[in-house]
């Protein structure tokens, strides 16, 4: 409604909305692990000491007696001349790796992002990397600093429903079994296996590491699932722009949050005030300040509600597989989730800070209104890869996830940090997300209208901004914008 009150198009000429189909999966409570060595056998049970999930869509997935490999942290990164599969083959086995990059657990801030997490560091990479590679299953041994929460948050997220794109829609690759272990279990297993699993440890953060099989010892699993299909809605809406109007500049937030849950006592609902509806009151007003302004902008803008964020990112993934404009043709997005209510600051936090020349715009309009950029506090924890851009990161679009900041213009950065940690102790994914008539918005407003500038003077200007050198999603974005450059060439050459 408000998309159609700004006049805004529907960007397919008929519809502000983009079906999204799901699949949900529950997995059995009660599935075991059986880990042997030898003719010694362990089963492990689902929660305490394990966890179990498929993606297959399949209610029975089975792997027996299934050789165990230890890739060290699973990573085939080409760019950081990095491969632990170089060299073994684990078509049918079942790898175990750990969890982050490599150089974290050893402090060698020479290796990928030093103790800021990269995308190979994510548990979601390492699975599809072990898909990709012909595993039958893969297991991660969990640490808190690796993973940057505890045992109980693995288990809380990974037991109960899973949701996902169907398989015949979305080509990522998807290893039968995917599961953790607990640190404790882990170890364990290497000590029955005669591995020292701190020796592996530190030899998997040397490029000279190479995989290890755990001799004699096996992998067996089966795991029932129930599978249901069903739907939800991403809401779109475009601003034609003036002169190169397929070219598109995208804002996006996550509409949906976490529902109601019946089991709890009093307030059953999550209302999401912060996470995400500060995102998509972020995005509608910017979109009224373009349709206000007294001219288009030059290139196309694509307001962008995803849903399905807080089931795995599936609404944005959905669009990425199915752009209403193609991809080499997206200048950037830019990503808003969960800004907080601090009121106003000096500086502006980028969660994933060195990542793409998005940064680059945003430094030189924020430096017109004498405030300043800073990474997250927590860049171990992989927050830029949690969020709805990150799938268009993967696909090579270059993607700016702008955050509130914490020095307080008049009570100084430990008050701003305060009130993030406060929201994370006591509000964040919990009914009392809500709505506060007390907030100052005086701070949301400044920010927005930084937010509003950047999108604007990449809507208006001609360039096409890269990630940083070495960043783990560059290569994807030359080779698009490689083709882009040849279809271009070809469509303006004579009888082209």
């Amino acid at each position: 409604g408000q998309f159609q009150r700004l006049g805004l198009k529907a960007p397919d000429g008929e519809s502000y909305t983009q079906t999204v189909p799901m699949v949900q999966t529950i997995p059995a409570a009660d599935a075991t692990v059986t880990l042997k060595v030898g003719d010694e056998a362990t089963t492990l049970a689902a929660g305490d000491e394990m966890v179990l999930t498929t993606r297959s869509e399949q209610p029975t997935v089975s792997v027996q007696d299934s050789a165990l490999v230890f890739v060290g942290y699973g990573v085939n990164a080409p760019e950081q001349g990095w491969n632990d599969y170089e060299g073994v083959d684990v078509t049918g086995k079942t790898v175990v790796m750990l969890v982050n990059d490599p150089g974290f657990h050893v402090g060698d801030e020479s290796l990928f992002g030093g103790k800021r997490m990269t995308y190979y560091g994510r548990w979601t990479y390492k699975y599809e990397e072990a898909a990709r590679q012909g595993a039958a299953a893969a297991l991660i041994i969990h640490d808190d600093e690796g993973a940057g929460y505890g045992w109980e948050v693995v288990k809380n997220s990974w037991t109960g429903a899973q949701f996902d794109l169907p398989i015949e829609i979305d080509a990522e690759p998807r290893v039968p079994l995917a599961g953790w272990l607990t640190q404790a279990q882990g170890q364990q297993l290497f000590e029955r296996a005669g591995l020292d699993l701190a020796k592996l440890r530190e030899a998997a953060n040397r490029k000279d590491f190479k995989a290890v099989p755990l001799e004699d010892a096996s992998f067996s699993a089966t795991l029932e699932s129930k599978i249901t299909r069903g739907e939800s809605r991403n809401v779109l809406a475009l601003l034609p722009g003036s002169q190169s109007p397929e070219e598109v500049v995208i804002y996006m937030a996550h509409w949906d949050h976490l529902g109601q849950n019946p089991d709890l006592e009093g307030d059953q609902i999550f209302n999401g005030a912060i996470d995400n509806a500060t995102g998509i009151a972020a995005v509608l007003e910017i979109a009224e300040a373009f349709v206000t302004q007294p001219s288009p902008p030059r290139r196309s803008v694509l307001f962008l509600a995803v849903t399905l964020e807080e089931s795995g990112l599936l609404g944005s993934r959905y669009y990425v597989n199915n752009p209403v404009l193609p991809l080499e043709q997206t200048v950037g997005v830019i990503n808003l989730d969960a800004l907080q209510v601090v009121g106003e600051t000096r500086d502006l936090t980028v969660i994933g800070y060195g990542s793409s020349e998005l940064e680059d715009v945003l430094a030189k309009v924020a430096q017109e209104d004498g405030r300043s950029l800073h990474a997250e506090a927590s860049i171990e924890k992989g927050f830029y890869y949690r969020s709805d851009h990150f799938n268009f990161a993967k696909a090579g679009v270059p993607a700016l996830y702008p955050k509130t900041g914490d020095d307080h213009i008049e009570k100084g950065s430990e008050y701003g940090l305060q009130v993030s940690a406060d929201y994370i102790a006591n509000r964040y994914h919990q009914p009392s997300d809500e709505f506060d008539p007390a907030w100052d918005l005086g701070g949301m407003v400044k920010n927005l209208g930084v937010f509003h500038r950047v999108g604007r003077a990449l809507a208006d200007g001609g360039e096409w901004p890269n990630w940083y050198e070495g960043t783990e999603f560059r290569a994807a974005r030359d080779a698009m914008m490689a083709e882009r450059a040849e279809r271009s060439q070809g469509a303006a050459a004579p009888g082209g």
